[in-house]
């Protein structure tokens, strides 16, 4: 039997109205994921603050740390970290991922002491805010853009594993034009990574998985922004940060 106009319409109404009640649970439960993203990184970043705050005002451990083998355990734990994080993320329970997460930006706060320990208070803060900018620009631009930034981020990837061999051998060379070339070079790189990884972890979300899957991708996506943001202030830092006298 035909149905008539108003039939239609109704169907049509009622296809389009569960459309968009479909449309907003989406949208409300990205936007859930993303800010328990953004908040794991945030405090990650202030737990990291304080743990380098705490090791600058404790001279023998900033001596260990700078005089000693201690930076290279830090500098292989966080690489070591960051080269088994997602094995470890997905695999593992939501405390695991957790206290990896915490050991990571334990690690960085260590490494990053020094830096509070050359540089004024005021350049310090004034880099901070600037890798803060730069970095929810490229995330926001990472999050809204319709582009496909995987092959770029791939790219990235690889020249991250370059820069890594240039920042080794200038330890040993102390070249200061090479440390100039890698203060201005690295921020970029890590800014482009900043808006792949905002695009890859906004993905995760709509791979429909619910529970503690979610919430081991949103401390994991955590973990990769907040490497990249502690990467861009660094150089940054290296670059316009004010040496104290």
């Amino acid at each position: 039997m035909a149905l008539g106009p108003d039939r239609r319409f109704q169907l049509r109404t009622d296809t389009m109205t569960r459309s968009q009640a479909e449309a907003a649970m989406i949208d409300v439960g990205l936007r859930k994921y993303m800010l328990q993203v953004y908040n794991y990184m945030a405090l990650g970043v202030a737990f990291t603050g304080v743990v380098a705050m705490l090791i600058a005002m404790n001279p023998p451990v900033m001596q260990a740390i700078v005089g000693g083998p201690m930076i290279w355990v830090l500098f292989g734990g966080i690489l070591g970290l960051g080269f088994f994080a997602p094995r470890i993320m997905t695999s593992q329970s939501v405390g695991v991922a957790q206290l990896c997460f915490w050991v990571y930006a334990a690690l960085w706060g260590a490494l990053v002491a020094p830096f509070f320990f050359m540089y004024t208070q005021d350049s310090i803060a004034r880099v901070f805010f600037i890798t803060a900018a730069a970095f929810a620009g490229m995330s926001l631009y990472g999050y809204t853009t319709k582009r496909d930034l995987t092959a770029m981020g791939r790219f990235l990837i690889m020249a991250t594993i370059g820069l890594l061999v240039a920042v080794v051998v200038n330890i040993f060379m102390q070249s200061s034009g090479l440390h100039l070339l890698l203060s201005i070079i690295v921020p970029i790189i890590f800014a482009g990574l900043t808006a792949f990884e905002t695009q890859q972890i906004k993905s995760w979300y709509f791979e429909g998985d619910v529970g503690d899957v979610t919430h081991k991708k949103a401390i994991f996506g955590a973990f990769l922004l907040y490497g990249s943001f502690v990467t861009m202030f660094i150089w940054l830092l290296q670059l316009f940060g004010v040496a104290r006298e």
